[in-house]
């Protein structure tokens, strides 16, 4: 397994995010990525820019399986308050 904060720091080197977050244990990891980028494409297409980064940790069997969660700023802003994120 990697560390997490390797994983949070590709996503915000390839990925123009405003914020990540990363939870989860040595079998599956929970993503929650925020960023402009997300505005208008639809959920299959944000998970694709999510999971592009991280392919070859996938592939080397670093990261087995991962759970991702994308939101826009205005998104997030609205859905933190009513989900406690």
């Amino acid at each position: 397994m990697v560390d997490k904060s390797i994983i949070k720091s590709a996503l915000l080197k390839i990925l123009p995010l405003q914020e990540v977050y990363i939870s989860g244990d040595d079998n599956h990891l929970q993503i929650i990525a925020i960023g402009q980028i997300f505005n208008g494409l639809s959920r299959v297409q944000k998970q694709k820019i999510v999971y592009a980064p991280l392919i070859s940790y996938i592939t080397d069997n670093h990261v087995h399986a991962v759970s991702i969660k994308t939101f826009t700023p205005e998104e997030w802003h609205r859905d933190a308050k009513l989900n406690d994120y």
